[in-house]
C-alpha cells in the first residue's frame, strides 16, 4: 500500500502524521511521547491488541472503560487533555469516520481534548467516504455487536447491517473528521498491521 499520498492527504487537512511497520514501533513511539499525562482511550480492539493500556499506564493516569465498565469512566475519559482511539474506517483522500453507540469517542475524537491521536491498521483504509461509510456498518458494527454480545441481527448473522432497531443497537452516532477541528491537535498513527475492526 502506497502510504506517501494518503499522509500528504491528512496533513493537507492539518493533520500530523506517523508511520510505523509494526504495532510495537507505534507503541514504542507513544510510550516516549506520553509521560506525566492524564490520557483517555476510546472503545477499540486497536488499542487491546497492542497492549496500549497496560504501557502508558506505567508512567501516565490512564482511563478506559475497557478496564472499568461505566459511563462514568467514559465521562472521565472526556476530560483527558490526551485522548488515544482508532477509527472505524478512513480514506485515501484524508476523511476519518467512526461509528458510535454512547457518542463519546466521536465527540472526544472532535471536542474535548488538547491532543488526539488516532491509530490506523492498513485494513481501515477506504479509497472514499462511500467506501468508509460501508466498512463501519458492514464490517466493523457487526464485528464489534458479537463482541459485546449484542441481540442484533448483524450480530447473530453476522454478515451486515439490517438499519435494525434493536435496543443493543451500536450504530447509532456517524461522525465524520473531513479537517482538524480547531483549537485542538490531532495526530494519524498510521501501523502497516492489520489492527481492529
Amino acid at each position: 500500500m502506497e502510504y506517501s499520498q494518503i499522509r500528504k492527504n491528512f496533513e493537507r487537512h492539518g493533520f500530523t502524521t506517523q508511520f510505523f511497520s509494526t504495532k510495537e514501533e507505534a507503541c514504542c513511539y507513544l510510550t516516549d511521547l506520553l509521560q506525566n499525562q492524564t490520557i483517555g482511550f476510546g472503545g477499540s480492539e486497536t488499542l487491546k491488541e497492542m497492549g496500549l493500556f497496560e504501557t502508558l499506564q506505567q508512567k501516565n493516569a490512564v482511563v478506559w472503560h475497557n478496564k472499568v465498565p461505566g459511563m462514568a469512566v467514559r465521562r472521565l475519559a472526556n476530560c483527558a487533555d490526551i485522548y488515544i482511539s482508532s477509527a472505524n474506517a478512513i480514506t485515501e483522500t484524508g476523511e476519518i469516520v467512526n461509528i458510535d453507540a454512547t457518542g463519546n469517542r466521536v465527540a472526544m475524537t472532535a471536542f474535548g481534548p488538547q491532543s488526539c491521536y488516532i491509530i490506523i491498521g492498513r485494513n481501515k483504509i477506504t479509497a472514499n467516504i462511500g467506501e468508509a461509510y460501508s466498512r463501519c456498518k458492514n464490517i466493523a458494527a457487526p464485528m464489534n455487536a458479537k463482541r459485546l454480545g449484542a441481540k442484533t441481527p448483524c450480530a447473530v448473522k453476522g454478515d451486515k447491517c439490517y438499519d435494525c432497531n434493536s435496543p443493543n443497537r451500536i450504530c447509532r452516532i456517524i461522525s465524520v473528521i473531513e479537517r482538524v477541528p480547531l483549537s485542538m491537535k490531532c495526530e494519524i498513527i498510521f501501523v502497516d498491521e492489520e489492527l481492529g475492526y
